[in-house]
């Protein structure tokens, strides 16, 4: 049953010290969200003293002519009534209303703008006023899409910040609480239309459903928390074995190919799912494709490096340098000039290897510098016969992309190419029996590649 008290344990359920917060209220003016600014609203006044506050914001979607007036009217009147601060949103021309996927539109739009108030009015938690109901409404529309057991779950109770304090009461309930505590809300009678896949269900199949047992929605609120508890355990397992199968985890994540693809094809599924690659039919293909293949999600990009899945976010943008200079000059005066790179530059690191490279001085063009790999290198590697390129110099050292893009080249002032660290020095420039001036370019350390 739905009154304050039930409502105040739902909430600690959800957080700890709910009246230490700061929430910002969802609120359309129908009954759900107008019960759940009265219960808002008693707490405030329970908790004065505390941190607790409240603010509420509403949308005018301007879809419904003169009752969207009175949807944005009803809840200005609550607020101003029991002084809430109100934010209000009214739909305009550049917004671009689609003519298709309203639902989806005024969804993103309205996210969108709780996200923003949050950010500007300091509020801890978006509040929604989702109920049993729309929890049952949810996991028929996913079962008929085979959403799995993320999806049959339904909608998290908190998620991201998100409360939904009222998903364990029913429309009835909230009702019922609205007629004895003389709460005013609007009815949308759009609603009533079964135009949308949500509101055909809400119509026509729920109905039909809650006929067949009297303690149906009891129930099924039963069976959603087993299947809360079911997959919070599943995704504990899949965690597991994603943790056995990484190899690094520092600024990006390697897992090995090899072993995940021994798995079975909803640990797959599961594991690349959380990266965003989560369509079906791109699975087999990532473990069939070829070695430095690419894929790409919304936030990450993967590489397939021989036994390696690499994942790299691509919202993380990492500042590397290009190009920077290592010598200016060299004091022909002096017989020998040494540089240790481990000393010049901290890059190195996770490519390192102990090297020393001898170059005559004399056929050098000052400044040198350190680049990253450009199209169309090329040098003559010492103990090699003829040149090579350096994209087919790191073919053949099986780099990865990842790899390569650490990889400092050596050049001179005239762009020639002196050597790739830490792999090969170009013998063109290499010190021989008439070297007079002799430059020493050198890397120490005790971490091998």
């Amino acid at each position: 049953m739905l009154n304050t008290l039930s409502f105040k344990n739902q909430l600690e359920n959800l957080i700890h010290q709910p009246e230490k917060h700061t929430y910002l209220l969802a609120v359309s003016g129908g009954a759900d969200s107008m019960v759940l600014s009265a219960l808002f609203k008693g707490l405030r006044d329970n908790w004065q003293g505390e941190k607790f506050e409240i603010q509420i914001a509403h949308i005018n979607y301007k879809l419904r002519g003169k009752d969207s007036d009175l949807d944005q009217k009803a809840v200005q009147d609550f607020c101003e009534k029991n002084h809430i601060k109100f934010h209000l949103y009214e739909v305009s021309e550049k917004d671009q209303k689609p003519e298709n996927s309203i639902q989806l539109w005024a969804r993103e739009l309205r996210y969108h703008f709780f996200k923003d108030l949050q950010q500007k009015e300091n509020l801890e938690f978006l509040v929604t006023a989702h109920h049993l109901n729309d929890q049952l409404e949810t996991f028929i529309i996913n079962l008929s899409k085979a959403a799995g057991i993320n999806g049959l779950s339904g909608i998290p109770s908190h998620d991201n910040n998100i409360l939904r304090p009222l998903l364990n009461f029913s429309k009835e309930e909230i009702y019922e609480f609205a007629e004895q505590n003389h709460i005013a809300f609007r009815e949308d009678l759009s609603n009533k239309k079964s135009d949308y896949l949500r509101n055909k269900i809400r119509n026509e199949v729920v109905p039909k459903l809650l006929e067949t047992n009297d303690h149906f929605l009891e129930n099924f609120k039963k069976s959603s928390l087993y299947l809360n508890q079911t997959k919070d355990f599943v995704q504990k397992q899949v965690q597991e074995i994603e943790n056995k199968l990484c190899k690094f985890n520092q600024g990006y994540k390697i897992l090995s190919k090899e072993k995940l693809d021994q798995e079975s094809d909803f640990i797959k599924f599961e594991i690349l799912k959380k990266y965003g690659f989560n369509r079906e039919e791109e699975i087999p293909k990532i473990f069939k494709s070829e070695n430095n293949s690419s894929f790409f999600s919304k936030d990450y990009r993967l590489i397939v490096n021989r036994d390696e899945l690499i994942f790299i976010n691509r919202n993380e943008r990492t500042e590397i340098k290009d190009e920077m200079v290592l010598i200016d000059h060299f004091d022909f005066s002096k017989n020998q000039i040494s540089l240790n790179l481990k000393d010049s530059i901290k890059d190195i690191d996770g490519i390192n290897k102990n090297f020393e490279w001898d170059f005559d001085a004399a056929k050098l063009h000052f400044p040198l510098r350190l680049r990253k790999q450009q199209d169309g290198d090329e040098f003559y590697p010492t103990g090699f016969s003829g040149k090579k390129k350096v994209s087919k110099f790191f073919r053949d050292k099986k780099l990865s992309i990842l790899a390569r893009q650490k990889i400092w080249i050596l050049a001179d002032s005239n762009n020639s190419l002196l050597g790739i660290i830490p792999f090969r020095q170009d013998r063109r420039y290499a010190k021989d029996e008439k070297t007079k001036s002799l430059l020493k370019i050198f890397n120490e350390t005790k971490n091998e590649i």
